[in-house]
């Protein structure tokens, strides 16, 4: 319990602080929280899982506040590519199933061997939408107007 207290507010003054965290990062983590304790809330009444407790809901904050710092971290040295293609589908697997791995520790961690939620996936998908904060500028010299390249 006392980890995830301290966890909560090195993920709160790391949002605060640091250069590359801003405001619309902080409320992608507040959005992403408050649906999964929706979601979990609904899950207590409707399909009788165990009630989210406190500890429960700062854990979810913080899996999320960290999986979104992974993404922003990431995307800040390979930024999203403009345009669709192979390059978006190569990066997003890259991202993803190193999150996957760094969550099933973070779970381990924050909930021990009896988890009820599944905080490696939580962490997961946090890193990967984390991870479009930065996108890469179009070339400049070429334009594309309807699907033709236009030189300048």
């Amino acid at each position: 319990m006392v980890w995830t207290i301290l966890l909560g507010a090195l993920v709160v003054v790391l949002f605060l602080l640091h250069p590359w965290m801003n405001l619309l990062a902080f409320r992608k983590v507040i959005g992403i929280t408050l649906f999964l304790e929706i979601f979990y809330l609904v899950g207590h009444y409707i399909m009788d899982w165990p009630f989210p407790a406190p500890i429960i809901l700062l854990q979810l904050f913080v899996v999320t506040g960290l999986g979104v710092a992974l993404g922003i971290f990431y995307s800040r040295l390979w930024p999203l590519p403009a345009d669709k293609g192979f390059e978006r589908i190569f990066r997003t697997f890259l991202i993803v199933v190193p999150s996957l791995g760094l969550g099933m520790g973070l779970q381990v961690f924050l909930q021990g061997a009896f988890a009820t939620q599944a905080i490696y996936l939580i962490f997961a998908l946090s890193a990967w939408l984390g991870s479009g904060h930065f996108v890469k500028n179009a070339n400049k010299t070429n334009q594309t107007v309807k699907n033709k390249l236009i030189e300048t």
